[in-house]
């Protein structure tokens, strides 16, 4: 049987160079591929996390006062709105918080109480801290009718006296 020295020659085959791609046909084919994988993963998390039962959280109820609060309040804001509401909200920390009444029997206040006392009969500052908190107020809970009816809806004081707090820093950021 004859050895041969050279194997037959592999016939050249003629590859054409990759088409280029425009930049919308690129930006196409990776969000297809993205979202494949985003479909993939939200099925799998799905699937993972389907046996452990979870409630929201929501952070502002997990970050709580302390128990006994300071009896001195904290240093006042510079602008009246935003000095009235803190003090509202300081009388609330120290007289406690209530709902259905302006005043309750032990002497805690709603919303609007500690407002009204602590603009000591300034109709026009009383007037504008209700609407930097119901400012306040609309930017994660919506559409709400008043301050009382927030106020009322609510079991306990934390998410009314935490709104009382952050108008106070809204009045603040506003110069009011």
């Amino acid at each position: 049987m004859p050895h041969p020295t050279h194997a037959p020659p592999i016939p050249a085959l003629t590859i054409a160079p990759p088409a280029e791609l425009s930049l919308e046909a690129r930006m196409a084919a990776t969000d297809a591929a993205m979202t494949i994988l985003l479909e993939e993963a939200a099925v799998a998390y799905e699937v993972n996390t389907a046996r452990i039962p979870t409630e929201p959280v929501d952070l502002g109820d997990v970050v709580t006062l302390p128990l006994t609060p300071t009896l001195q309040p904290p240093t006042p804001y510079p602008t009246p709105v935003a000095a009235l509401l803190q003090r509202a909200h300081h009388r609330l920390l120290i007289g406690g918080w209530c709902s259905g009444a302006l005043v309750d029997a032990e002497g805690a206040r709603c919303l609007y109480g500690a407002i009204h006392i602590e603009a000591r009969g300034d109709q026009s500052l009383e007037s504008r801290g209700l609407e930097v908190l119901m400012d306040a107020i609309r930017r994660p809970f919506g559409d709400v009718d008043s301050v009382p009816s927030f106020n009322d809806a609510h079991r306990s004081g934390r998410v009314p006296m935490r709104m009382l707090d952050q108008a106070a820093d809204l009045a603040d950021a506003r110069g009011l």
